[in-house]
């Protein structure tokens, strides 16, 4: 018995569609890689157009890799807002942003420009995510109180954005500047 040709057709776009998102999402994590269509064929192993055909362009294709690659740490940063205190989870937190955004460091510089509208809503949901971590922990107690949460916020924002692009990466000097912060932030005794 054979397979109805649609249904053939079907399971190839959907293979493509993957193949594609795989291949944009391997090279979204390589500092030197170029996204363009014919890269991403490249890496997919597949023509062009049918990269375009199943997304309907790159930027379409962009915005659905940078998203899978964001959904797990807006879900974390989730997970951590309801499972721990909001200092512990800003600290558990920031470590794993740091070391997501040094894996990934190429992804903001190469994506200038683009309409990545469910990436960009990722992103603002991580934004907030770490805003409740800052309100929280100044509710409690465990940050100073002389900074203003939007101060705080950017001081973060700028720290975890030098890290990640601290070439090579390195570890050691990532996990001092995290310690940095963080002490800074400590309530004046």
């Amino acid at each position: 018995m054979s397979t109805p040709a649609g249904t053939r057709s079907r399971a190839d776009a959907v293979r493509n569609r993957q193949l594609a998102l795989n291949a944009a999402m391997a090279l979204l994590a390589r500092s030197d890689a170029t996204l363009t269509v014919e890269a991403i064929a490249k890496e997919a192993g597949l023509g062009a157009a049918t990269v375009v055909r199943a997304f309907g362009g790159k930027d379409a294709l962009l915005d659905a890799a940078v998203s899978r690659l964001l959904e797990p740490l807006v879900q974390r940063a989730r997970d951590l807002l309801t499972q721990t205190m909001p200092y512990q989870a800003l600290r558990t937190f920031l470590g794993e942003l740091i070391a997501f955004q040094v894996a990934h460091y190429a992804v903001a510089d190469q994506l200038d420009g683009t309409d990545l509208p469910a990436a960009n809503a990722l992103q603002a949901s991580l934004v907030i995510a770490v805003e409740e971590m800052i309100a929280g922990a100044l509710r409690d107690g465990a940050i100073r109180n002389d900074l203003a949460p939007d101060v705080i916020s950017a001081l973060i924002t700028q720290t975890v954005h030098a890290i990640s692009r601290t070439q090579p990466p390195a570890h050691d000097l990532a996990h001092a500047y995290l310690t940095v912060l963080l002490d800074g932030l400590r309530p004046i005794p």
